[in-house]
């Protein structure tokens, strides 16, 4: 089979997207609000690992509270703006996913999470995407995001989005609290910054 390079700036409608995205289950896709295809690259060891920690950790907490729905980096949601955007972990509130029908939910739901996390792997510090995921996580916010965690273990920094506030950096945190997004849960950070 022949690979195809995707360039930079690349664009498609939102109808190729969706048929890309159903056609090509082994590629993780993000469409931008000016139908610029994104193709992410698989994650490596390290990253799957910090990734599969997120999951249990928040699983837990969200199975325990049963206050929401959680999602893994497979799902593609469709914000307001357009974009189809793929957070590493996601969650919406239990009264705002069940608003959705079933066709909705079992698509692309047209939704924006309450709550998202973007892990930094090593691939997009390579690839230099750190920026783009900064640029991401604002626009998470500009599209009704109430709390964005962006997660760089290497360096051991936390940005935290917050609506209406500035983005605040912390260095070396040893946990996160959801605060009023998610009542309760506490990340312990030692697992992704080891």
């Amino acid at each position: 089979m022949e690979t195809i390079a995707i360039p930079k700036g690349f664009k498609v409608t939102t109808e190729q997207f969706d048929q890309l995205a159903f056609a090509e289950q082994l590629a993780r896709m993000e469409l931008t609000k000016d139908g610029e295809l994104i193709v992410m690259s698989p994650t490596g060891g390290t990253a799957g690992r910090k990734n599969f920690n997120l999951y249990i950790d928040f699983g837990i907490w969200n199975r325990q509270t049963k206050l929401g729905q959680a999602f893994d980096s497979s799902t593609i949601f469709v914000l307001p703006n357009g974009a189809r955007r793929s957070p590493d972990v996601s969650w919406i509130r239990l009264e705002r996913w069940n608003q959705l029908t079933q066709a909705q939910q079992d698509g692309f739901p047209p939704i924006t999470p309450d709550f998202v996390i973007e892990l930094v792997s090593l691939s997009d510090l390579k690839s230099q995407r750190y920026e783009d995921l900064q640029a991401k996580m604002a626009e998470y916010l500009e599209n009704g995001v109430k709390l964005g965690w962006l997660i760089e273990p290497s360096a051991k920094t936390v940005e935290i989005y917050r609506v209406g506030q500035k983005v605040e950096i912390l260095n070396n945190p040893q946990n996160l609290s959801g605060e009023d997004v998610l009542p309760g849960f506490i990340l312990d950070l030692s697992e992704i910054f080891e």
